[in-house]
């Protein structure tokens, strides 16, 4: 946020001719003005998107998953798998370059505090003014809690056998020992049942735990992790069918040109919710500019996300670009009032207006 009250002041001490009231003209690269520089908002889209990331490791016995424990076409190979697990879209406003206007100021005028957001976007005039919030947040990172190595539950005998595949067979036949102790402590017919509920749960979680670990050196294991990707979609005009992002089961989010990845699109549509300006009589057009701040009325839009099967998220937003503008008459911020213009930081459009005669 930039306060440009004492800058306005020097321009005004330095200023030969003197204005009555607050002037606005649009602003030209290389025209230096004696005042603020502003521009008015527009809308762009955040899109935020979850992805899950599942790496599978095989284990150490997957070639001998049919023979000992009839688990067939058991994956023998590493492998990486991703998939959307949610898209969110969300607005925010950046600066419109064709909507730049510089404001001047002398004694007379009343319109001295400007506040202008880090982009030099009209926040407030003689008001506290609101920065947009910003909601991205970096990802949390997951934590996972240490698992016991699958090894350090095979028992001596295991450990010793001489190949592979007798470690395999061995290993098979402890968690069918697994499984039975299972079954016969929920039936109750165990050796040695246990005193209370509490020690039965204990009990059969940990056999669980092994059951689990053991297996696993046949069917292998396979971690998630989930990940943020964020793009930012600047909207000039409707649009059809641009391709937003490309994604692939087998390496994630792509370049958009990477033909590895399905294209995922986003439609723009002007919901034509403001009345298209009169046209401006040239007569008009020719006259000096008239002095005021200029402000936005929003239209709306909608964005939609789609494949080439399914639609993934729609949603309507406001969005300045596809409304008017309109002057705000510079006599309100003559010295005959003291005037407070709060604009949305969304959109560009008056928020709050207020416009009192000083006191005596």
């Amino acid at each position: 946020m930039k306060l440009f009250s004492t800058l306005l002041i020097a321009f005004t001490l330095g200023t030969a001719s003197s204005l009555a009231q607050t002037v606005i003209s649009s602003y030209k690269p290389g025209v230096t003005s004696e005042g603020a520089v502003y521009y008015l908002p527009k809308t762009a889209i955040r899109v935020t998107m979850q992805v899950e990331k599942s790496t599978y490791t095989p284990g150490e016995f997957c070639k001998y998953s049919e023979k000992f424990l009839r688990m067939k076409d058991v994956p023998a190979s590493a492998s990486t798998k991703y998939r959307i697990l949610s898209v969110k879209q969300e607005p925010f406003a950046v600066a419109d370059t064709s909507k730049c206007y510089a404001v001047k100021f002398d004694a007379k005028t009343s319109a001295c505090n400007v506040r202008l957001s880090d982009k030099g976007i009209l926040l407030a005039i003689n008001t506290d003014a609101k920065q947009q919030s910003k909601s991205i947040s970096a990802p949390v990172q997951q934590i996972r809690p240490l698992k016991k190595s699958p090894k350090s539950y095979l028992n001596e005998e295991i450990l010793s056998a001489g190949s592979t595949a007798k470690m395999a067979e061995l290993t098979a036949q402890e968690i069918y020992e697994i499984r039975e102790s299972k079954s016969m402590l929920a039936k109750g017919q165990a050796d040695f049942m246990p005193k209370d509920g509490e020690q039965l749960k204990l009990m059969l979680e940990e056999l669980n735990t092994q059951n689990e670990a053991l297996t696993s050196m046949f069917i292998g294991t396979t971690e998630n992790d989930t990940t943020t990707h964020t793009f930012t979609y600047v909207v000039d005009k409707p649009t059809k069918r641009d391709v937003l992002f490309r994604f692939s089961p087998d390496y994630g989010v792509v370049d958009s040109d990477d033909l590895s990845g399905t294209p995922y699109y986003i439609n723009i549509e002007d919901l034509k919710t403001v009345d298209e300006p009169a046209p401006v009589d040239p007569k008009k057009a020719a006259k000096p500019q008239q002095s005021g701040i200029y402000v936005n009325i929003p239209g709306k839009l909608r964005s939609t996300i789609f494949d080439a099967k399914n639609q993934i998220v729609s949603n309507e937003f406001p969005a300045a670009q596809f409304g008017n503008v309109e002057l705000l008459s510079g006599a309100l911020f003559n010295k005959k009032y003291t005037t407070r213009l709060l604009l949305n930081t969304l959109t560009g459009a008056v928020e709050k207006l207020e416009a009192e005669q000083p006191k005596k």
